[in-house]
């Protein structure tokens, strides 16, 4: 079962996770965004873990519900709005209980994915973060490792796409070539998940 505080270290890995990549996300998000994906992803998983550590929630919906209103709060862009409608929504399906299963947590992040596809119009194929959170949570059933594979495959699988949807899309078929910032973080943030499991 997982308690409050592996979903804090979810969290606490996540920003690391972000500190280490915010360059290459930058770098990713230069030539088809405007250039600041790792420095806003930063900004907020900082904000995240710090909000964290003051109120410290004692449920697992909880922290996740805490996290994704910090980033809406604190991320500009479209960024924050949709990683804090996948944190908050995905807080909010696994309710109050002092501890979920993995099988609670799959279909809780299925209802997250689900209102960022809502919230952005996106789909998979679209070459967005959803490229990576949707076969992340069909792994999911198997082992946080497959879920982390998964997203990692997807987020280098936008490369040959072009951009249908976000800040991308402006720029249309030169968008082809470049791995979707988006989908990138979204492949951190689930490999930081598969650490906190320590898979």
């Amino acid at each position: 079962m997982l308690d409050a505080e592996f979903f804090r270290r979810w969290m606490t890995a996540t920003a690391a996770s972000v500190d280490r990549e915010a360059e290459r996300l930058t770098a990713l998000d230069s030539p088809i965004g405007d250039a600041d994906h790792g420095s806003n992803l930063h900004r907020g998983f900082t904000a995240v873990v710090a909000v964290l550590e003051k109120e410290a929630p004692d449920t697992p919906g909880g922290v996740l519900t805490l996290a994704g209103r910090q980033l809406i709060s604190t991320v500009g862009g479209a960024s924050g709005p949709l990683y804090g409608t996948l944190l908050r929504r995905t807080g909010k399906a696994l309710g109050d209980a002092g501890e979920v299963s993995a099988e609670q947590l799959t279909e809780a992040l299925r209802t997250g994915v689900d209102a960022v596809m809502t919230l952005g119009g996106a789909a998979p194929g679209d070459a967005t973060m959803i490229d990576a959170l949707v076969p992340a949570v069909d792994a999911l059933g198997d082992s946080f490792a497959a879920a982390r594979t998964a997203a990692e495959e997807g987020a280098v699988a936008t490369t040959p796409l072009q951009a249908r949807k976000g800040r991308a899309s402006y720029v249309g078929e030169r968008s082809i070539g470049h791995q979707d910032p988006g989908a990138t973080s979204s492949a951190l943030l689930i490999a930081a998940l598969a650490e906190a499991a320590g898979e």
